[in-house]
C-alpha cells in the first residue's frame, strides 16, 4: 500500500491554493476550477471544493479540522518562516527548536489549518513509512 495524497476539503480552492503555492514555492496543478494539487515526493497535497464531496453528505465539513497537522520538510525553517510573512494572528509557533532536535514553525492556513514548517537536525536521517 502506498501513501498518496491528503486532501483538505475547503469553500474557496483559489484561496487556499493561493496560500500553499506561497508555501512551497510552485503551482498548484488545477485540472478543475474545484481542484488544486501540489504532488512532491512522497505524497501530494489536494485542495478541492466542498462540491467534491458532497456527495458524502455532512461526514466532511470546512474549516473545523482541529486533530491534523499537514508538515513541509524544509531547509531553514526561520528563513521559510519570514519568506510566508505570515500576520500574528496566524502564528501557532514562532521558530522553535523542539525538545526532539527538530526546528519548526507552525501556522494556520486561511481556513485554519495548522501547517508546520520544520527542519531535522543535522545528520539526522529521514522517516520513512516504509519497513
Amino acid at each position: 500500500m502506498s501513501f498518496a495524497s491528503i486532501r483538505i476539503v475547503t469553500e474557496d480552492v483559489d484561496r487556499l491554493a493561493a496560500f500553499y503555492e506561497r508555501v512551497t514555492g510552485r503551482p498548484a496543478e488545477r485540472p478543475a476550477p474545484v481542484f488544486a494539487q501540489f504532488a512532491g515526493d512522497g505524497a501530494t497535497l489536494a485542495i478541492a471544493s466542498t462540491a467534491t464531496v458532497a456527495m458524502l453528505g455532512d461526514a466532511v465539513g470546512t474549516s473545523a479540522n482541529r486533530s491534523v497537522i499537514i508538515e513541509f520538510e524544509v531547509g531553514d525553517v526561520d528563513a521559510e518562516f519570514q519568506r510566508l510573512g505570515v500576520e500574528e494572528a496566524d502564528v501557532v509557533l514562532p521558530p522553535t527548536t523542539m525538545p526532539w532536535g527538530n526546528r519548526s514553525a507552525l501556522v494556520r492556513d486561511p481556513d485554519g489549518n495548522v501547517v508546520n514548517l520544520f527542519a531535522r537536525p543535522a545528520g539526522a536521517p529521514p522517516v520513512s513509512l516504509e519497513s
